[in-house]
């Protein structure tokens, strides 16, 4: 890895995220929610909003899951990120997360509650935030199995074998 990646991972005390890539709990609201007031299968209680810096380094990617949540990206630094989404009505769209506007790339990007969604760096790394809320709680992510995926989106089976794990 480059002395620049070392240096964010290690002044942002990083840790591996299960999807791929780098991460830190940078925000968790003190406020919460109860769980009985969600609509989207939660339960137990969340935090208003929280969130993350995230790293994505060259020759690796984030995985196809989902949460319960929005997701908002934000781009910071490096490369631009592809971010891969599947909605559950099966309509996929790519965001290209970046700072040229000439390239389509915009700062800021969501990606809503159950969609599917993987991502990748453009180059040797992208560093980006992602505020999720209601707040990111594991037991809302769902990591995607390949043949499971590709069978619910048959038209969209080769990038999901291209981001998925198993």
């Amino acid at each position: 890895m480059s002395p620049r990646i070392e240096a964010i991972q290690a002044t942002y005390q990083m840790m591996p995220h299960p999807e791929g890539g780098f991460y830190k709990e940078t925000y968790r609201s003190d406020i919460e929610i109860e769980g009985e007031l969600f609509s989207n299968g939660m339960t137990g209680n969340r935090s208003c909003s929280t969130a993350i810096l995230f790293l994505l380094v060259q020759d690796s990617f984030s995985a196809f899951h989902k949460i319960k949540s929005d997701e908002v990206w934000h781009f910071y630094d490096g490369d631009p990120v592809e971010i891969h989404v599947i909605e559950p009505n099966g309509n996929y769209q790519l965001i290209r997360l970046g700072k040229n506007a000439l390239r389509n790339e915009v700062f800021q990007a969501v990606v809503p509650a159950g969609a599917w969604f993987a991502s990748k760096t453009e180059g040797e790394y992208s560093l980006v935030g992602c505020t999720v809320a209601p707040g990111f709680d594991f037991a809302d992510f769902e990591l995607a199995k390949g043949e499971r995926l590709a069978a619910e989106f048959p038209e969209q089976r080769e990038l999901i074998y291209a981001f998925c794990r198993d």
